[in-house]
């Protein structure tokens, strides 16, 4: 269940003015087209590779003690958004889920292979490309480590391939050792691929039921996700220029660094869009907290909340622990509307796979439908390539 609040913590928005453009986008989007995919949740993921994904994680979770996810940017936010936000705090998943390639730093690596060392691995790689550096590297150390700990025919059943259905090294040692793979879909971008195999197949390995994340996905309202876009729009040219996603579940601080990237790499180009950042309360509130009360005005949140069933009592007050963070969201949110601080805000009823699986596709409708309102292409990322581009030059001096 998804509960949206546009009014208690926003002042009064027109949204009329915007009509024209919703019926413009709503064509759009109707009509599907270049990187659109993930919009039509009948493209995003087919009933056959939800049967494979099935397959393929139990055999899986029955022969290995670690599953290695090797991928960066949506080749892994998004699944372990999902995974941490079901998961117990204190109890791993079997398989331990394990994700590589997220980082350059030599020291997670050593560690990463010092600890496998003595384990049953079976790794998935997952880059469109092929070619993006931190996957790359990582999966050729973890590679070199599985050839010497296994025979040929043993990694046909250890290395699992998500990459272009048709090109690419990736593509191309697949087919030379015959290991077992997943297309990644040509007109979706890694931000938007969540629900496609790149996402699924890393939580169903963790033991989620991806039906019911699809099945949430699926009940989301498109009216919803236009008002949302519409208000950022309107913030950002009352200069409201950094959005907070603020949550106050420890759990959901993947969930967040998803969001990050899907509106920070959707909407910020040709100098225009609004920085996303985040803020796990009440922690942040100890440090940044001034800030948001009586600092530089150019911010707004949307919150995420989770709405208060709490049984956890104490000796201090007459509520239970959850009550008092949802008094404690409400009050926030109401001394920074004071001071001009304008919140979005969103509840679930409850952390599950059809509340996460609502929420990732409301936000990624929202995200497309802003980078339309804006005038920027909402599926590119060109701006991505400059760096890549110097880090690759200096690398073949």
């Amino acid at each position: 269940m998804l509960k949206i609040d546009f009014n208690t913590y926003l002042k009064s928005k027109n949204f009329e003015k915007y009509n024209t453009q919703v019926s413009h986008i709503k064509n759009i989007l109707d009509n599907g087209g270049e990187m659109l995919d993930w919009y039509d949740l009948s493209k995003c993921i087919s009933p056959k590779e939800i049967d494979k994904i099935k397959k393929v994680s139990q055999y899986i979770k029955n022969n290995c003690d670690i599953f290695i996810v090797i991928g960066i940017g949506g080749s892994f936010l998004g699944a372990k958004a999902v995974i941490d936000a079901l998961s117990p705090y204190f109890t791993k998943n079997k398989p331990e889920i394990i994700f590589a390639g997220t980082s350059l730093s030599e020291c997670y690596l050593k560690e990463l292979i010092e600890y496998i060392d003595n384990k049953r691995i079976i790794i998935n790689v997952i880059s469109k490309s092929g070619t993006t550096l931190e996957p790359s590297i990582a999966f050729d150390i973890i590679y070199q480590k599985m050839q010497k700990k296994y025979s040929k025919e043993e990694l046909k059943k250890r290395i699992i391939i998500t990459t272009d259905p048709e090109k690419g090294i990736l593509r191309k040692l697949a087919q030379e050792n015959d290991y077992e793979t997943f297309d990644v879909p040509v007109q979706i971008g890694g931000r938007y691929s969540v629900l496609t195999v790149v996402g699924l197949l890393p939580i169903a390995v963790a033991g989620y039921n991806i039906d019911d994340l699809l099945f949430g996905a699926k009940n989301v309202s498109i009216d919803l996700a236009f008002q949302y876009a519409i208000i950022r729009d309107i913030l950002y040219k009352e200069n409201k220029l950094v959005e907070l996603f603020t949550f106050y579940e420890p759990k959901l601080e993947y969930f967040v660094e998803w969001l990050k990237q899907l509106f920070g790499e959707t909407q910020g180009k040709n100098k225009k869009g609004i920085l996303p950042s985040s803020s796990n309360n009440t922690r942040d509130l100890h440090s940044l907290g001034q800030f948001y009360q009586d600092g530089n005005p150019i911010i707004f949140e949307t919150i995420i909340g989770i709405e208060a069933n709490g049984k956890l009592k104490n000796n201090l007050y007459n509520y239970a622990v959850e009550d008092i963070n949802m008094i404690a969201l409400k009050q926030v949110a109401y001394a920074h509307l004071k001071v001009g601080v304008e919140s979005n805000l969103i509840i679930i009823d409850k952390i599950n796979e059809y509340n996460i699986g609502m929420l990732i596709y409301f936000f990624e409708l929202a995200a497309a439908i802003g980078g339309y309102l804006l005038g920027v292409n909402p599926f590119d990322q060109p701006g991505v390539t400059a760096y890549k581009k110097l880090i690759e030059n200096e690398l073949n001096k």
